[in-house]
């Protein structure tokens, strides 16, 4: 009796133990699946493995997602990128860093599949994801591909071409659609990348379009607009024939499917923009990304806001969406998570695409030490791959601007590149008020400004900085850290810009003038050139100062007009030669700038000059003399006695020589640069 009631009490506690055990394991699963309470977005966790979204194999796909406060997180597996239901369901698991993970043992090559998060009471909006790299037709839902399948042939020799300093560059900016879309642009592949692969493409006249128009022009580096995926062109409809620049991203490291000749097919878009890259290096021309991680084309309905809300934005200080994009809200570079996808998005795009560069739109909004840990995440990929940007913001941000990228905290930026709207504006005049000309359409009185351009905004002796138009003080460390420019897809383009502003009585024969001496002065100054496609045939756009949405009629670049405007291609064309040529005008730092690079006080007012001396830079000229002439009449300088031979003259230049001179008074033509050099 006694050992029987001690076996059941024994039995008795043996299932209480059970019991609590499975109510310890129910309540442990429970608060694991519970979502975590933090105060602020400093206490969110930090995922700092490299397999977020997709990992694939024919055997299996790992899925992945950063989304701490969810109390549940889905996935959805389709049949089609676009249209039909989810043929399967299945609940991830939490698991380290604030993400949650799931393993399909099957091959889903060919599948889509979308990502849905329950935060709070709430399920959020379906997403393809935030590191998604492969989506179906409008980038709705992410597709499952084998990238090994989409290198091109020949695509594992593809090298960059050689690049020593980043002031040996000369960048190219051109929009897809602008390149190719017009009727006599010669190319098949219109507003597509596969453009970029056609040769032997010609104008009306039988001249060389395309990409061997840009190999005989001269240029290092093509920038691309945005060409990520971006929202506001249907890929279902591209007969409509849509324009956009594309800076409104929706998914940052998926190539446009409107650039490829099928959308649909996921793998067809990534193929065809590796071909593109593939041929510009090819052809020894490099390839530059313009990314804009400073916004997204939504907020609240982003991919990026519907797995973790809010964290990835900046608010002010009423809660309210801040806007220094100027596009309704601003992403928060600083926050962990965020400067993690940055930084792992243009590694991804210089390892799998083989980018060479990146162009940060408003620059100004992200933060200094992310844009540090940028450069250096890529040099380790290739130093010789650079990073510049638009050294500021289009509203005010929360952040405090000392913490920003903008141009004035250039000098705490890893050899990472600025715009110099400074040379820009004095060059071609006001970019707020259309009508104001600048030195180059003979406005005197901004001679220190031109020199802040030509030292690169860089420490000069000579400078005095009381009086250029916007910076008062040097704000880089080297001349690599500058863009020197008269204009870009932004604001007019320089022939509609100087047309409306030509002071009176200007003729079509002088804005030509005007045109070629603001190229001349970007073109002969330390840093680096950049030039904005259809410049050099003398590109208009009809005088619409912001054709972001314009269309192909505003936008094209007329190839024709290589045929009319042949000398102004000429010229351009020489500049870049007599540049490439010569690596006194390619100086890479500050102490070798103040070493070799002398301005000459010729007397005269609206002119500026300087000298290049001793074999500057190991160029084999020994001193090269540069003279701008703002002045729209002929002027007459003295000029050092020495054996000179004129190089470059009233808009003609000739690196065998146009005459020689030895020295005391010059006539220099109006409008113009003139070049000079002694051995």
């Amino acid at each position: 009796m006694l050992s029987s009631l001690r076996g059941m009490w024994l039995n008795y506690v043996h299932m209480k133990k059970l019991q609590i055990l499975m109510l310890l394991t129910t309540a442990l699963l429970f608060a694991c699946q519970k979502p975590a309470s933090y105060s602020s977005f400093d206490e969110y966790p930090v995922y700092e493995g490299d397999d977020l979204e997709l990992t694939f194999t024919p055997e299996k796909s790992k899925f992945r997602v950063w989304a701490p406060t969810a109390s549940e997180v889905k996935l959805l597996l389709y049949n089609d990128g676009y249209e039909g239901a989810a043929y399967e369901m299945h609940d991830m698991k939490r698991s380290e860093g604030g993400t949650w993970k799931l393993v399909i043992k099957e091959n889903l090559e060919g599948k889509f599949y979308t990502f849905q998060a329950k935060v709070g009471e709430k399920w959020l909006a379906e997403t393809p994801g935030m590191w998604v790299k492969a989506t179906g037709v409008n980038g709705k839902r992410a597709a499952i591909i084998d990238f090994a399948k989409t290198n091109p042939e020949g695509w594992e020799n593809d090298v960059r071409p050689p690049l020593k300093n980043f002031t040996d560059m000369v960048i190219y900016e051109v929009h897809m659609r602008d390149f190719s879309v017009s009727p006599n642009s010669g190319m098949k592949n219109k507003g597509k990348f596969l453009a970029f692969t056609e040769h032997g493409t010609k104008n009306t006249a039988g001249e060389a379009t395309g990409i061997d128009h840009l190999v005989d022009l001269g240029v290092t580096h093509v920038h691309l607009l945005p060409s990520y995926d971006y929202a506001s062109i249907d890929e279902t409809k591209l007969n409509e024939n849509k324009y956009n620049w594309g800076y409104d991203p929706q998914n940052y490291n998926v190539p446009e499917g409107g650039y490829s000749t099928n959308p649909y097919d996921p793998a067809t878009r990534v193929r065809e923009f590796k071909q593109m890259v593939q041929s510009l290096h090819k052809s020894g021309i490099r390839v530059i990304m313009d990314v804009v991680y400073n916004h997204t084309f939504v907020g609240g309905e982003s991919h990026l806001n519907q797995l973790v809300p809010d964290y990835f934005y900046r608010f002010r200080q009423d809660s309210t969406w801040s806007n220094a994009s100027g596009c309704g809200n601003e992403t928060a570079s600083e926050r962990a998570m965020m400067r993690k996808f940055i930084i792992e998005s243009v590694v991804y795009w210089a390892t799998e695409y083989k980018v060479d560069g990146f162009r940060f739109d408003l620059m100004g909004i992200h933060d200094i030490e992310t844009m540090n840990a940028i450069r250096a995440a890529l040099d380790k990929v290739d130093p010789t791959i650079y990073v510049y940007g638009e050294g500021w913001t289009a509203d005010s941000s929360p952040l405090p601007e000392e913490k920003r990228a903008v141009k004035k905290n250039a000098k705490l930026l890893n050899n990472i590149g600025v715009f110099s709207d400074d040379l820009r504006d004095a060059l071609k005049g006001s970019w707020m008020n259309k009508e104001i000309p600048g030195f180059a359409s003979g406005v005197d009185s901004l001679e220190e400004s031109v020199k802040f351009g030509i030292t690169a905004a860089a420490f000069h002796p000579q400078v005095d900085y009381t009086k250029p138009i916007y910076s008062k003080e040097p704000y880089t460390n080297n001349p690599t850290q500058i863009i020197n420019y008269v204009s870009c897809h932004d604001d007019m383009c320089l022939v509609d810009k100087l047309n409306l502003s030509k002071p009176a009585g200007t003729t079509p024969e002088e804005l030509v003038r005007f045109n070629k001496l603001a190229q001349s002065v970007v073109f002969t100054s330390m840093g680096v050139p950049f030039m904005y496609a259809g410049e050099e045939v003398y590109r208009n756009k009809k005088g619409v100062n912001n054709t972001y949405q314009s269309p192909d009629s505003i936008n094209q670049i007329d190839w024709d007009n290589k045929t009319t405007y042949r000398h102004v291609y000429d010229y351009y064309k020489g500049l870049i030669a007599m540049r490439k040529a010569h690596p006194a005008f390619r100086i890479p730092t500050q102490e070798m700038m103040e070493k070799y690079l002398k301005f000459n006080d010729l007397k005269t007012p609206n002119v500026v000059a300087f000298t290049l001396g001793e074999n500057a830079n190991g160029d084999e000229w020994k001193n090269i003399l540069v003279i701008h002439n703002g002045n729209r009449k002929a002027v007459q300088v003295e000029i050092p006695t020495d054996k000179w031979t004129i190089v470059a003259h009233d808009a003609v230049i000739n690196l065998n020589g146009i005459k020689a001179h030895d020295g005391g008074l010059l006539q220099l033509a109006p409008s113009s640069m003139t070049v000079l050099y002694t051995k």
